[in-house]
């Protein structure tokens, strides 16, 4: 009987089966005797907190990296994959964190290019729509195929790499923290996508730190802490609970545990403020509010609908239309200004406005205060006293790995995002605006980060919130305004706050109805 194959009423081998998978990166143990069986026509998750060897061990599997120990079966047959064309030829497809997409290229060019059928490409172009059409239909994958890619929005961006993979063959479908950059309703979409693909006999392996993504589209999950596999779990027989216990090491507080504001003078005053973009179309109207020293104010509402605008506004970085931004009574002028009159910003996109991908982590970590007297002399960085500051803030922030000298781009997304917040909580500001504070980070380090912010509220400092995950919203904010395109239809106290309430001024409908 060929190797794969199975007697009639006998159970199908493993999809993917991973035995003993070792990897090393220097002195690093990466991934420690990696044992993973994943059945046929199944989503099996995989959860662990950044750093834990997820990736690593996602990119062996698709020949990115080359174990160093350990072997590799797909459908029962041992495969050595050295390159992710020997994974395609296996059936393995991947869609990255951070897509793999040549931005000027349209759709159907994306999905041809390494695909090509000989240097003429009508032939190829023609089957490729035609198989296109195919596939959107079969997976609810629908995609303008003539769009430029730069054109789409990220939610579209991410169904070209699904399509790409399936074009390819793809029998096996990795996805690695496929929802950090979407909307909740393009998350529920692309879970509805893999549920599809499931129905009809493909295999799907979910890489997400989102206890509740794993609770809601998986069947399985495996847990990894530390580059070793330490738990295997059948999802409806587990728990939010049990799974970040198991990530962690440790119990972990699902829930926030903070007392009453205690609201002061306010810090950061917006009167009138609208914002229009280069086509003069309206991205603020007429916003008016508040944020007083002492409390958190929770910004709620769908992606897209001014929140981004808002905060480039209030850090400097975008000149408003019309209105006054006031922080302690001064204008905001500018990103250096700002930094003068003691705001502080985590961006939305760490990677374009946070951090500098190719300066070590030690230069990312004074970026803006690096003419801080504490930081420069005589014209000069101090860097001994850089570093020192650099190891005692990833020691403090749990940034692995804990390397001053490695370059911002190393890191893993919920690292590179630690180091962000890092940088602009301990300097102590008077206001700071957070956008999407915990996109791509773990479990452990969410209550990390959501403990840090509730204690710097509690020292006095004014924080506006903004973040898509309106959990997040109604556990952290004293106050929540809620926005719909380019306005703020209504003020919601965080104590109390009514989800459905929220969720109807969200979708537009006013405050009176809601």
């Amino acid at each position: 009987m060929a190797a794969g194959a199975t007697r009639p009423g006998e159970a199908p081998p493993p999809a993917v089966e991973l035995q003993g998978i070792d990897k090393w990166f220097g002195t690093n143990h990466a991934n420690r005797g990696i044992d993973l069986a994943v059945m046929p026509g199944t989503i099996h998750g995989i959860i662990g907190e950044n750093g834990a060897g997820k990736s690593t061990l996602m990119n062996i599997l698709f020949g990115f990296l080359e174990a160093d120990g350990g072997r590799i079966l797909v459908d029962g047959e041992p495969r050595r994959i050295r390159r992710p064309e020997d994974a395609i030829r296996a059936g393995i497809g991947m869609v990255h964190q951070h897509f793999m997409l040549v931005e000027p290229f349209t759709v159907v060019e994306n999905v041809l290019l390494g695909a090509e059928e000989g240097p003429l490409l009508r032939r190829s172009r023609a089957k490729a729509r035609a198989e296109l059409g195919r596939l959107a239909r079969d997976y609810a994958l629908d995609v303008p195929l003539d769009a430029v890619v730069h054109d789409l929005p990220v939610g579209l961006q991410q169904r070209v790499e699904i399509l790409k993979a399936l074009y390819r063959g793809a029998r096996i479908l990795i996805l690695d923290e496929p929802t950090g950059v979407l909307t909740p309703a393009e998350a529920d979409h692309l879970f509805r996508i893999l549920t599809g693909l499931r129905d009809q006999g493909r295999t799907v392996l979910l890489i997400t730190h989102k206890l509740r993504e794993i609770m809601a589209v998986t069947d399985r999950v495996s847990v990894m802490r530390q580059g070793a596999m330490v738990a295997h779990r059948e999802t409806a027989e587990t728990s939010r609970e049990d799974l970040a216990e198991l990530m962690v090491g440790h119990k972990v507080i699902l829930r926030i545990d903070k007392g009453r504001a205690r609201p002061g003078a306010p810090v950061l005053e917006v009167r009138d403020l609208w914002v229009h973009d280069r086509q003069d179309v309206p991205r603020l109207k007429g916003l008016t509010f508040d944020v007083r020293a002492g409390e958190i104010v929770g910004v709620a509402g769908v992606s897209g609908n001014g929140q981004s605008e808002l905060l480039e506004v209030l850090s400097g970085i975008l000149h408003p239309t019309k209105g006054e931004v006031r922080v302690g009574g001064e204008p905001v002028l500018n990103p250096a200004q700002g930094r003068s009159l003691g705001v502080g910003h985590v961006p939305e996109d760490r990677l374009r406005v946070g951090l500098v991908r190719t300066f070590p982590a030690w230069e990312n970590a004074v970026l803006g205060h690096q003419r801080d007297a504490r930081y420069e002399q005589g014209g000069f960085m101090r860097r001994r006293r850089i570093r020192d500051v650099c190891r005692d803030w990833m020691r403090r922030h749990d940034v692995r790995p804990q390397s001053c000298d490695l370059e911002a781009g190393g890191f893993s997304g919920g690292n590179q995002q630690k180091l962000v917040l890092a940088r602009e909580m301990e300097h102590e500001p008077g206001l700071l605006l957070v956008g999407q504070p915990t996109r791509g980070v773990d479990i452990g380090a969410i209550e990390l980060i959501h403990k840090r912010l509730v204690a710097l509220r509690d020292r006095g400092k004014a924080i506006l919130l903004v973040s898509v995950e309106l959990d997040e919203v109604m556990a952290l904010a004293d106050r929540i305004l809620v926005m719909f395109d380019g306005t703020i239809t209504g003020e919601v106290p965080g104590e109390g706050a009514d989800e459905r309430r929220i969720g109807l001024l969200m979708a537009g409908i006013a405050e009176e109805a809601a």
